[in-house]
């Protein structure tokens, strides 16, 4: 290599770093300039989200939907009805899959929304009614047991009495209006919402042509063998994410439907209310059923303990049901993850994110280990290590 092939060579290194220095220090004056003026950032990154959310809706509804969409493709209009075509079950999977989902919506809407209604508006107009219940209950406690000196208590709740009711028709009343308001938000929200349906339907018609040009993108940016190892990491992530987030869902829905149904049985007050408030919890492991019973246990013992009772027992015994047999049938061993470390995923998405940050903290945690453990046992198996 002569000099003047040497020098280009120098020069093109030096100008590669320079680059990369001028690269770095642009965006570090572009990040200081986003934390300066956070106030600012906030609001930008508000109105870029708002503007983009019916595509982020989107994606979340096709990425929901599209284990029924694969079900009924393959086992529906495949295996079963024999279209050959594959455009045509695509397209006949993808409707009947709507179809199944909003009338699902629309059934659920139309019988929840009222019975909530109904219970909200029953327990505001029985305040009083549960206030002497439960002084008669103080008394009769007093009566039966004279060696509990319980009158510091008595004393207190009749202090306090008309505070605590007028808080409660406060809160109440309060929720009452936020429903209404909540009712017409959603209806502003229509456009949006058809918007995000819109995208996806595209999202799903495209889903093949989707997921190639992502594959393309990383082949390209990657060597081959790392682009290969790339997509089998998302394939897997991926797959412990949606079968923890479906499986969980199924699971909720089921239990609480249950809540529902032996509430009706035994004849227990609520039970829609509660049962849609045990149902939610329900999404968080381990400790969702016990925090979504709390609500139902108070509202219960305003109409007398033996209710409340009965609904502790029916919620062990749910939970019980539900730990035992019904979770391990539809989840399996989804996260792979041990009991701990489950616990410690709802403690510090709890922390993070509130209740949604305890549910998703452990499918999030789930793939963080995943990929953790692949790491390490690559690592291992370069060294010739076996543990």
């Amino acid at each position: 290599m002569d000099n003047k092939d040497s020098k280009f060579l120098r020069n093109k290194k030096y100008n590669l770093i320079s680059l990369y220095v001028i690269t770095c220090f642009l965006v570090c004056i572009f990040l200081l300039r986003l934390i300066w003026d956070w106030a600012g950032t906030k609001k930008t990154i508000v109105e870029i989200f708002t503007m983009i959310s019916p595509f982020f809706i989107g994606f979340l509804i096709a990425y929901l939907i599209n284990p029924l969409v694969k079900t009924l493709n393959e086992k529906l209009f495949h295996k079963l009805l024999k279209i050959k075509k594959d455009s045509i079950r695509k397209l006949l999977s993808i409707l009947v899959a709507y179809i199944i989902v909003i009338t699902v919506l629309v059934i659920c809407i139309s019988i929840i929304i009222p019975e909530l209604y109904t219970s909200i508006t029953t327990i505001y107009e029985s305040l009083q009614d549960y206030y002497d219940s439960f002084m008669k209950f103080l008394i009769k406690f007093s009566d039966k047991h004279p060696n509990i000196d319980i009158a510091y208590l008595t004393k207190l709740v009749q202090t306090n009495s008309s505070n605590i009711i007028d808080f409660m028709k406060g809160s109440i009343g309060t929720i009452l209006p936020l429903l209404y308001n909540t009712s017409i938000s959603v209806i502003s929200w229509t456009f949006k919402i058809l918007i995000a349906l819109i995208v996806s339907c595209y999202m799903l018609i495209d889903k093949d042509r989707l997921l190639r040009n992502a594959k393309r993108f990383i082949y390209a940016i990657f060597k081959k063998e790392r682009a290969t190892k790339f997509c089998q990491i998302l394939k897997e992530s991926n797959k412990i994410f949606s079968d923890f987030v479906i499986g969980k869902t199924i699971d909720s829905v089921i239990i609480g439907f249950m809540c529902f149904i032996f509430m009706k049985i035994i004849g227990l007050k609520y039970a829609m209310l509660i049962s849609v408030i045990v149902g939610i919890t329900n999404m968080i492991p381990y400790f969702g059923p016990f925090i979504g019973a709390i609500p139902g246990i108070i509202l219960l013992l305003t109409i007398d303990f033996q209710s409340a009772i009965i609904f502790l027992v029916l919620i062990l015994v749910l939970q019980q049901f539900d730990g035992l047999y019904l979770g391990p049938k539809i989840l399996g061993e989804k996260t792979g993850l041990r009991p701990i470390w489950i616990i410690f995923a709802i403690t510090v998405g709890g922390w993070l994110m509130g209740p949604l940050g305890m549910f998703l903290g452990v499918p999030i945690f789930a793939v963080i280990v995943y990929l953790i453990d692949r790491a390490i046992t690559n690592k291992l198996k370069r060294k010739n290590i076996e543990i």
